[in-house]
């Protein structure tokens, strides 16, 4: 692949990186006093042309921009699979899967219900067909839905690990290995307070990340000392400390850590690095007014908003 492949498209999103929000912007949204104020910051900050309230918005953009990105399509992977456990369960209880449905994604809505529908999986992506089949064969014949969601949340793990060590790019593989990293800490971390078996956390964890599978599972198997001792030699030390008594500031710190390898794309002219990390950054912008509106709303303090916000790629 041309180096330069991409060129124009980073150069476009060089120039929408000056409409990110940057940490003084949010600290003024924080101290906006009613949600009416909040509303008319917010409106004044806006990009009236090139809308990207939504990542759908962010997703068609770049798009727009580079249209045979398939190597981007990574980065939809576990929305990907949540719409698939989404399906599945919808169809299970007989409720409108539309309802939790999330975008964007690289499978309809439309495609995904007719392969589960039908058993006809070759209409889906290479990388989740047997998944779905599976999950859909275990849930009915074991009515156990738990089973099936850790099947494919595994399955949306190694398929990304699996489609960034085909693309060969260093920073695609590095994204799908924190993102990795970090879910089966928590796997290994709820498995501890449900005191589950080394065999069943064993299967559980995905293995593909940057921490050891069998030494991770020993150690949670073990109990929640082991687990944090294993952790405090690893790169994920600072993250373990804080799941300790904070599993939404691990949420967070998992957060932030994305952003952090986002911005190792700054300096690229070329390439996908830059369109991947500017989606990771608006996926951050959008999680933190997604909570500071929710927090205004319920009146939560000014302090413990701060404490919630994620990290900023400007």
């Amino acid at each position: 692949m041309s180096g330069t492949k991409y060129a124009n498209a980073v150069g476009a999103v060089r120039a929408m990186e000056s409409s990110l929000l940057s940490r003084n912007d949010i600290d003024q949204l924080i101290a906006a006093r009613t949600n009416a104020d909040l509303k008319a910051m917010l409106a004044s900050k806006k990009n009236t042309d090139t809308p990207q309230n939504t990542l759908q918005q962010v997703w068609d953009l770049i798009q727009n921009y580079a249209p045979d990105s398939e190597e981007l399509k990574i980065l939809l992977y576990r929305n990907d699979f949540h719409n698939l456990k989404a399906v599945i369960k919808a169809m299970i209880h007989n409720r409108d899967p539309k309802l939790y449905y999330i975008e964007p994604s690289s499978v309809s809505l439309d495609d995904l219900k007719e392969a589960v529908s039908k058993k006809e999986y070759g209409i889906l992506p290479v990388y989740m067909r047997e998944t779905a089949a599976q999950a859909y064969e275990l849930v009915t014949e074991t009515l156990d839905s738990q089973l099936s969601d850790m099947l494919i949340d595994k399955a949306c793990l190694e398929a990304m690990c699996k489609s960034a060590d085909e693309l060969g790019n260093s920073f695609m593989q590095e994204y799908a290995q924190l993102i990795t990293s970090c879910a089966d800490i928590k796997t290994a971390y709820r498995s501890c307070l449900m005191k589950k078996t080394l065999p069943f956390i064993e299967k559980a964890l995905c293995g593909c990340g940057k921490l050891d599978k069998e030494d991770l599972a020993r150690a949670a198997a073990e109990g929640t000392d082991a687990l944090f001792a294993r952790l405090e030699n690893t790169s994920f030390s600072d993250g373990a400390a804080l799941l300790k008594s904070s599993p939404a500031q691990f949420e967070k710190w998992c957060d932030d850590i994305i952003t952090e390898h986002a911005e190792t794309a700054r300096m690229m002219a070329f390439g996908i690095e830059p369109l991947a990390a500017y989606f990771i950054a608006k996926e951050a912008e959008i999680k933190d007014l997604r909570i500071l509106t929710v927090c205004k709303e319920s009146g939560t303090d000014n302090e413990t908003i701060t404490e919630r916000m994620r990290k900023l790629y400007v």
